[in-house]
């Protein structure tokens, strides 16, 4: 037997993308987005509405880095997905993040999150929130890296999000409370 949830944005799992950005005075700014992914070989596709700071910074620069989310730093995740950047200018200093400067495109890499990737905008349809963007790069810490040079997950961590439950998830575990744990750092 099958229970229905109704026409509602619930797959399973979902990414924890951590979208960065510089704002018009430089300053860092970054968003925690679930609902993206892949569309195209060289392309990212996310559902964005046009009210958050970072679509704002997107438009303006025409370029953003999506870092995957880690166990390691899931409160600081958390939290600039429960935080608008309209409302705290520094909350990506709060959070803890420092920024390294993109080589390829004008956003900043989130140095303590290793897996980015660095992309330039395509468009943005501000009617269906969908953005998308033309991936430059992939880049990634060594510190994440096995003998072969490829990302190990036991040491990336990566995490996802478990809509039904509103929680993260690290390989089947819990590592927080989506909605709840980033409010530590309020």
């Amino acid at each position: 037997m099958r229970k229905n949830f109704g026409a509602k944005p619930l797959t399973y799992p979902q990414p924890v993308f951590i979208i960065a950005t510089y704002g018009e005075d430089g300053t860092p700014d970054a968003m925690n987005a679930a609902w993206g992914g892949i569309s195209e070989e060289n392309q990212i596709s996310m559902c964005l509405s046009a009210g958050h700071k970072t679509v704002k910074n997107i438009l303006a620069r025409k370029a953003f880095t999506v870092s995957m989310a880690d166990a390691k730093h899931v409160v600081a995740c958390d939290y600039v997905g429960i935080v608008s950047g309209n409302q705290v200018a520094d909350k990506f200093a709060k959070a803890g993040f420092h920024a390294l400067k993109s080589e390829f495109v004008d956003a900043p890499l989130i140095e303590e999150l290793p897996i980015a990737v660095e992309c330039k905008l395509i468009d943005y349809n501000p009617e269906s929130c969908i953005l998308r963007g033309e991936i430059l790069n992939v880049s990634v810490d060594e510190s994440v890296l096995d003998a072969n040079g490829k990302v190990d997950p036991t040491k990336a961590q990566p995490i996802i999000f478990d809509p039904f439950n509103h929680t993260y998830l690290k390989t089947g575990e819990q590592v927080g409370k989506a909605f709840f744990d980033g409010k530590q750092l309020k």
